[in-house]
């Protein structure tokens, strides 16, 4: 069934990529890389304009996944999707909200998963917006460059293309959100002794008065 549907979609190119990407991010089971793929495989020039509509596409859905999660709960995602990705993505939405959208935007599980759960946990949906641009960016793009560029050949290559993204770009994430961290924690610890000096100084000038 899912298959029909992939080949349905293929006969309307680009649309139907838009279309499936769209969907990718609410409500679709089976991730937009496997309509990119076939699409890109069959036309490599147009690969990278492919990833480009797949991207903004993806970007356009995201705000409503965010609502289903927001007014629905996450419970629809047990309807949609596999028990074992859905236990995934919330142990890792539990730990770090930033880093699961980050990370689980080069990841299998389907991307929706954090959409709708950024929704149900009131992850600020502006910065859901922002890392989806950029971890969807290297999704898609990283496809479109390959076929672009190796032309079919680049068949090969995409197969593993979710893991050698996950394993360059998640550690420089995971310590890009490390040090992101320790910044705001240092920023925080200088801001409360000014804090207290300002909450201490009124006082003293009540005490001056008073004299």
């Amino acid at each position: 069934m899912i298959q029909d549907l992939l080949n349905f979609l293929m006969d309307f190119g680009a649309w139907g990529l838009f279309f499936h990407s769209f969907l990718d991010a609410i409500i679709m089971p089976v991730p937009a890389f496997f309509l990119q793929v076939p699409l890109s495989f069959a036309h490599p020039s147009n690969a990278l304009w492919l990833a480009t509509v797949g991207y903004l596409a993806c970007l356009l859905g995201t705000p409503f996944g965010y609502l289903i999660g927001k007014y629905v709960g996450n419970s629809i995602l047990y309807k949609i999707l596999k028990k074992s990705w859905v236990d995934s993505a919330t142990q890792l939405f539990q730990k770090n909200g930033e880093a699961a959208i980050l990370i689980g935007s080069f990841t299998p599980i389907p991307f929706k998963v954090f959409t709708i759960m950024s929704g149900c946990m009131n992850f600020p949906l502006w910065r859901l917006m922002a890392y989806a641009a950029v971890g969807r960016a290297v999704k898609f793009y990283v496809v479109g460059l390959l076929f672009y560029y190796y032309g079919r050949a680049a068949e090969g290559m995409v197969k593993d293309v979710s893991m050698y993204i996950f394993v360059i770009a998640v550690p420089i994430l995971v310590i890009f959100l490390f040090l992101k961290k320790r910044w705001n924690k240092k920023k925080a610890g200088k801001q409360e002794p000014q804090d207290q000096i300002e909450h201490v100084a009124p006082r003293q000038a009540d005490l001056d008065r008073t004299v």
